[in-house]
């Protein structure tokens, strides 16, 4: 298994897959294990994929500070990464809260990000949504069979009864792809990983934004924010996806994703 040394000599796993010059992938969640990205919608057949767990996430070891796990502390992990790797530059791919990660390293460490993907962001230094924006593109979904379920969910199985407002089509596929336990089961990671605090100023790399026009879960309106923050910002809006574009529209994010890089 590849494990790579943090600052602190925390044990950190990443994967390895495809093959073709080499993009560095960190996953949401936050703290999600970084396997449900899978290939990232066949993105593998041109790139050699890093994925990366978070610091007490998926395969990596979770340590005694918790202080560390925020998402400015885990900047230092990615520059860890990159200096195990042996690469002068990085191409990095985020999603959702992993982004939030993405956009501090690129901010503290300017001269080793090439380019920089932010695939439906959280927000630019916390979570920036619009809660008018999530409540309109959930009421959208009210003539489906699983709404009023999904809608007046609340308690401890809230998250998995409103599973369906991810999505831009809840199949029966979707249910089979989905896989709840990639979730992080830390009950203190959520809390300890927004309490970083952002170092200002923009992203001068060129940056992709983008973002899914069903997603439900967090809306639109923090990918715009990202796209406005960042100078050299391409933003892109997914009119057939939610929360997770990879999946519902591959063909199209391989496209974005290959002609940004290129």
């Amino acid at each position: 298994m590849p494990y790579y040394p943090a600052h602190d000599g925390l044990r950190l796993f990443y994967d390895v897959a495809g093959d073709g010059p080499p993009l560095v992938v960190l996953p949401g969640g936050p703290g999600m294990d970084v396997r449900y990205l899978g290939d990232l919608g066949g993105l593998s057949a041109t790139r050699r994929l890093i994925l990366a767990d978070a610091r007490a996430g998926g395969r990596s070891e979770v340590p005694d500070d918790r202080t560390t796990v925020s998402f400015t502390a885990q900047a230092r992990d990615l520059e860890a990464l990159r200096e195990h790797l042996g690469l002068d530059r990085l191409d990095v791919l985020a999603h959702s809260a992993g982004t939030l990660t993405a956009q501090e390293y690129a901010v503290t460490h300017p001269h080793r990000i090439r380019r920089l993907i932010l695939v439906t962001p959280i927000g630019r230094a916390g979570r920036d949504i619009d809660p008018a924006e999530v409540a309109r593109i959930r009421a959208s979904r009210s003539s489906e069979p699983w709404y009023p379920q999904a809608a007046a969910a609340a308690g401890p199985f809230a998250q998995a009864l409103m599973v369906p407002f991810h999505w831009h089509r809840w199949t029966p596929e979707r249910r089979t792809e989905y896989v709840p336990g990639h979730a992080n089961r830390l009950p203190w990671f959520r809390d300890a990983f927004y309490a970083g605090h952002a170092h200002p100023g923009p992203v001068l790399a060129p940056v992709l934004v983008l973002a899914g026009a069903s997603d439900g879960m967090i809306g639109t309106a923090p990918a715009r924010v990202v796209a406005a923050a960042h100078p050299h910002t391409r933003f892109e809006l997914l009119t057939e996806s939610g929360h997770r574009p990879w999946v519902e529209q591959p063909e199209l994010f391989r496209k974005l994703v290959e002609d940004f890089l290129t």
